[in-house]
């Protein structure tokens, strides 16, 4: 399992009556806001991870920043959190990327995960309790693709050289009900996102590859399913059940992730245990550069690690990213950085000041904003409210200034 330093999280006094005890998220899959309300005040969460081969861009930032504040929420309502997360360190776009530049693909997948890593660290996003390689996750994924067969859901394809698994997809019940695509949607965008639906043999289109036989020159591992790797929608949900459990409370990711990735896993769930891989499903929205998503593949992109050797301040990245809800749509460009930096020395300014206006008000109406589905740009235009009419008016609260920068930590994961 992968290193990961742990982030200081300041606790603040318990909420009045006047800010709702409970945290709201759209779930996809029913297209509602609903009540994350976890059992016996132990709240559970997946968040898809990393391809590492490549370095952190600003839309991934964007995805995990949104979960961090989840987690964050949760902690603020006493419960306690417990956060997985996986990392794909062996796949087709890794190895490819090792090949063309000549790197073994072992010291790629480390090298990207530690930028990562450090990306994270420096936005002070809290670490999963459990962060998990596919490699490291292989006796797990025989061991589920095992109780999917049990279950009449894996086949083996007919091809003599690679007589891969896959899982058939139309045994699941349910199968559709996290990204609402008919068909043809799902075969449209399973080509375009790591499916294969043209592949001969095959019983369905759709079906999911489970375990890939080896291939020359591939990196493969022994097992009772024959010599081979994870597929990818079978890692994610071998480790998340794994350190989770049946039925945990959020399943996380970019939207590009509700089909194939997020249905192939609930449908997988589903199967093995009888019960549904996640009480909700949350999306967060893509950021664009230049007009398109960034994305590695067409390297449009603009990286937290690029920034922060330019010498921005990662609090003000965070700050930049937060500005926008999570569920959004939006394109990055360099004077939201700029903006960012000027309201993080308005707020920092504050620090100086003997004494501001009472931050009770203010602090109760972040924490309603960001149990909201949260609205972090409603919590930073309540701060930036508490912090004008602090310089503008004065105050006679000298301990509101620590109070206001406690909660910023605890509940924005800004450090001031």
């Amino acid at each position: 399992m992968y290193a990961w330093a742990p982030v200081d999280v300041p606790a603040l006094p318990p909420a009045g009556d006047d800010v709702p005890d409970r945290l709201r998220l759209l779930d996809t899959a029913t297209g509602e806001s609903v009540a994350v309300d976890p059992d016996a005040k132990q709240a559970r969460m997946y968040v898809c991870g990393i391809t590492p081969y490549d370095a952190t861009h600003l839309g991934h930032a964007n995805t995990y920043l949104a979960f961090d504040l989840v987690g964050r929420v949760w902690r603020d309502l006493g419960l306690k959190v417990t956060y997985t997360q996986n990392v794909t360190d062996v796949d087709d776009p890794l190895l490819e990327r090792a090949q063309e530049t000549g790197q073994e693909w072992e010291e790629l997948a480390e090298d990207q995960t530690e930028l990562f890593r450090r990306d994270m660290e420096d936005l002070r996003v809290i670490p999963p309790d459990h962060y998990v390689g596919a490699v490291e996750s292989i006796p797990s994924v025989v061991d589920l693709i095992e109780q999917l067969d049990d279950a009449g859901a894996v086949y083996q394809i007919d091809d003599d050289e690679h007589p891969d698994w896959y899982f058939r997809t139309a045994t699941a019940p349910g199968f559709g009900d996290v990204s609402h695509l008919d068909r043809e949607q799902m075969l449209s965008v399973f080509a375009d996102n790591g499916g294969d639906p043209e592949r001969p043999g095959k019983q369905d289109p759709l079906d999911a590859l489970l375990w890939r036989f080896a291939r020359a020159g591939e990196p493969s591992w022994g097992s009772v399913l024959g010599a081979g790797r994870p597929g990818w929608h079978i890692e994610c949900t071998a480790i998340a059940l794994e350190h989770l459990g049946k039925a945990f409370d959020v399943q996380g990711g970019g939207s590009d992730l509700k089909f194939p990735h997020h249905e192939m896993c609930a449908a997988q769930a589903i199967l093995a245990t009888g019960a549904p891989l996640a009480r909700a499903f949350v999306h967060s929205g893509m950021v664009a550069l230049d007009g398109e998503k960034m994305s590695k593949s067409k390297g449009n992109l603009e990286l937290v690690s690029r920034l922060r050797h330019q010498g921005a301040d990662p609090m003000a990245i965070r700050l930049a990213l937060l500005d926008h809800h999570y569920r959004s749509d939006w394109e990055w460009t360099p004077d939201q950085l700029e903006r960012a930096n000027e309201r993080l020395e308005r707020w920092r300014g504050m620090l100086n000041n003997g004494s501001a206006m009472s931050a009770t008000s203010t602090i109760a109406e972040m924490r309603r904003a960001l149990r909201d589905d949260l609205d972090a740009p409603a919590a930073l235009r309540a701060v930036d409210g508490w912090v004008g009419g602090s310089l503008a008016v004065g105050g006679d609260d000298p301990a509101a200034i620590e109070e206001m920068a406690r909660a910023i930590d605890a509940l924005l994961g800004i450090r001031l």
